[in-house]
């Protein structure tokens, strides 16, 4: 009686244990972070290239430039999980340029955190940036 109750005891952790896990990956992975994307698109498109060249306009030595690009880098971030693996959307030209755009900033921004955008990355990016949105806008 005293080896079964062992036993059950044992499988009774086991068990427990294995609950315990499964409900921490499942929480887990609901995580809290609040996506800015509404899933159109056109309409999110349009709302990262105003969103950045916003962002981009800002005289370097502008108050909250740091908390912006932060901002933009996030927003870049959500942008592309959200698109990039759906191959309806990432074969448009439109996202193909927007792609081209995010990827020079968001390299900008993580080589060179506490530089300001150059003049040539900046007139480039913002170029492709309106590129993109009336492509999108056109639905190509």
């Amino acid at each position: 009686m005293r080896i079964e109750l062992q036993r059950f005891s044992r499988q009774l952790r086991g068990f427990t244990l294995a609950l315990c896990l499964g409900l921490t990956l499942m929480l887990s992975a609901c995580g809290d972070s609040i996506s800015t994307m509404t899933g159109d698109y056109v309409e999110d498109t349009v709302a990262v290239v105003q969103s950045l060249q916003t962002t981009l306009a800002l005289p370097s030595d502008a108050e909250g430039l740091q908390e912006s690009e932060q901002a933009a880098h996030d927003l870049i971030n959500d942008y592309m999980s959200r698109y990039r693996p759906k191959p309806r959307i990432n074969g448009l030209s439109s996202f193909t340029t927007m792609q081209t755009a995010l990827n020079s900033l968001q390299g900008h921004y993580n080589t060179y955190t506490n530089r300001p955008v150059p003049e040539a990355l900046r007139t480039r990016v913002e170029k492709e940036l309106s590129k993109a949105e009336k492509s999108a806008l056109r639905g190509t």
